[in-house]
């Protein structure tokens, strides 16, 4: 009798252990459903609210008068959208969203009055922040007096203060630091805010530049590693550039920060946070899609819209706010500021 009752339990336990594995399996099988369901609304959610143009980069050409070796925006093309595309192009942005807008190349410099003229209808006529990047090569002051008021941010490239360097790189003849400090008095004169852009790679990441960025005080200054896109800078037979030589890793990179931490200015991006965050207008009024490590150009906005274009861009609008990509874009900062020795990000 008390082995027939022992194995009756047994039995019993066996089946009660079976029962609860069968509830927890529904159980798991509820909860996968439900998680299931709720992930497929939250991606319908997220794509229902359309991205929006915040800050653009227009491209307006591609012809530079350097040879960055690293250059990944070449001159493969002459093309540059009419004044009046531009413009309508410009305002359709602005409708869409745009807050922002940064003139970028190519040299912008090397087509003034086609610059001037969209900086004044940026702010006389769509009221938005604008921004110029440039290599600081052919500022000229009577622009400024001409144009000037309408610029709230001027970045000038800067990757080295050794002349020899910069030769190296391809960026100017022996010139560029006086160009940049040439800069940095027409900022002053004229009450825009100063920038410099950096690209870090293996010619100078070595380099401490801490001093003459001291010296310079410029508001903000952007730190870039180095970036190979297929098309432009790979090497490949469809580049014009090859800039394998110049790349470094993310340890290199790292030093370079690590030896500029005490400057307050400093807004390190490394590729991963640059690549995908931009989002670029080129010269035919398309955005630029980089997320393959190439450019894929989408349907021109005059063509197809904002909106659609913008689907095609490839953009990361959340790297885009985790990068900073939002900050202080008008030129009403204390004109006396000073790249500070305390970091803000």
């Amino acid at each position: 009798m008390a082995v027939e009752k022992t194995n009756s339990s047994s039995s019993l336990a066996e089946v009660s252990f079976d029962i609860v594995l069968f509830f927890i399996h529904i159980l798991f099988e509820v909860a996968v459903s439900l998680f299931t369901r709720f992930k497929r609304k939250k991606k319908v959610e997220i794509e229902k609210i359309p991205l929006k143009p915040i800050s653009v980069n227009y491209h307006f050409t591609r012809k530079c008068n350097y040879r960055c070796g690293f250059c990944f925006h070449t001159q493969k093309s002459s093309k540059m959208a009419e004044l009046d595309e531009a413009k309508k192009a410009l305002k359709l942005l602005k409708e869409a969203g745009m807050q922002k807008l940064n003139f970028a190349g190519g040299e912008p410099f090397l087509y003034p009055d086609f610059l001037g003229h969209l900086l004044k209808y940026c702010k006389e006529e769509l009221g938005l922040n604008t921004s110029i990047v440039s290599n600081g090569s052919k500022l000229r002051h009577k622009w400024f007096e001409k144009y000037g008021r309408y610029v709230d941010i001027l970045a000038i490239s800067c990757d080295s203060f050794n002349e020899e360097t910069n030769i190296k790189i391809g960026r100017g003849n022996g010139r560029h630091v006086q160009n940049v400090k040439k800069a940095r008095d027409l900022c002053r004169d004229f009450g825009i805010l100063f920038k410099i852009n950096t690209v870090v790679s293996a010619f100078n990441y070595e380099e401490d530049m801490t001093e003459q960025i001291k010296e310079l005080a410029p508001f903000r200054w952007k730190v870039f590693q180095v970036l190979i896109l297929e098309g432009e800078n790979s090497g490949s037979a469809s580049s014009l550039r090859d800039a394998r030589k110049f790349i470094i890793s993310k340890e290199q990179f790292q030093s370079f920060l690590d030896r500029h931490d005490s400057l307050g200015c400093l807004v390190p991006e490394p590729n991963d946070k640059m690549q995908n965050s931009y989002l670029v207008l080129d010269e035919e009024l398309r955005f630029l899609d980089c997320s393959s490590n190439g450019k894929i150009p989408s349907d021109s906005i005059l063509d197809v819209g904002v909106a659609k274009a913008l689907q095609q861009s490839g953009f990361d609008e959340g790297m885009f706010h985790a990068r900073g990509g939002i900050y202080h874009w008008t030129r009403d900062l204390n004109e006396n500021q000073k790249c500070s020795t305390i970091p803000d990000w």
